[in-house]
């Protein structure tokens, strides 16, 4: 989901203050996961696409990024359709099709495509550093941050590390097939990248005490509210409650 090819940019989603950015994320994640009116659901995916647009972010990269959750929407559209209670549209001998169930495949796909979209928009074109420094504002605890931290630099290491191994062993032959020997060489080559992690995680260690790491991150710049950041909160704030009054309809 983060990227650090998204954060860098100079539109006005990236310059934001990322304090903000968690609010409204926050805010619309929460709405959209209780959501159940299709058009506010709707105007969540619309919302968020504004954002990705706005924040100039590629389109082939969204995209590919977004796939990766679109797979797994697909088996949900495959099974739920079937198997979901309600007014029967279809029959085929066993199999139904059920209008209750078209729609909550629909309620998902809207709810997970409108929330990725927004994370895109509103975390990915935030630096790792200043996300810190906004979770830290929050009184989030100090080892989840830097949990988070860690886990979103190493993670792209450890991916290039099994990327390399796994090329080894097919330089070796290797090919992947549904094979008791190939189980075993995957369990063997995940053995080894738990191996290594835990050695690069003490050399990490090691390497950080020698720096003077005594459990604090010091930043050089703190962050700082301006006359745009509370111009767009407000905006989206606003946009929150709307998408709130169409669901739940508690205003009018």
């Amino acid at each position: 989901m983060l990227t650090a090819e998204f954060s860098r940019g100079d539109s006005l989603i990236h310059s934001l203050d990322p304090r903000i950015k968690i609010v409204i994320l926050v805010m619309m994640a929460a709405v959209t996961a209780a959501g159940k009116n299709l058009f506010m659901l709707v105007s969540a995916l619309v919302f968020s696409l504004v954002l990705v647009l706005a924040a100039g972010l590629r389109t082939k990269k969204v995209i590919k990024r977004l796939s990766l959750l679109n797979i797994f929407i697909v088996s949900i559209w495959i099974l739920i359709p079937f198997t979901y209670p309600g007014e029967v549209l279809a029959a085929a001998g066993p199999f139904t099709v059920t209008s209750d169930g078209i729609i909550y495949a629909l309620r998902i796909t809207l709810r997970s495509n409108a929330v990725m979209l927004a994370v895109f928009a509103l975390l990915s074109t935030s630096s790792v550093s200043s996300l810190m420094q906004a979770l830290k504002y929050f009184h989030v605890p100090k080892k989840l941050i830097y949990l988070f931290f860690f886990v979103y630099r190493y993670i792209f290491v450890l991916q290039d590390e099994f990327s390399n191994m796994q090329k080894s062993v097919e330089g070796r032959g290797f090919t992947p097939a549904t094979s008791v020997h190939c189980y075993k060489t995957y369990a063997f080559l995940i053995g080894m990248l738990l191996i290594k992690s835990y050695e690069r995680a003490a050399r990490v260690y090691q390497a950080m005490l020698a720096r003077g790491f005594k459990g604090e991150f010091y930043v050089k710049d703190e962050l700082e509210f301006s006359a745009g950041d509370v111009l767009v909160f407000s905006c989206g704030f606003l946009l929150m409650v709307l998408f709130f009054e169409l669901e739940f309809g508690v205003f009018i």
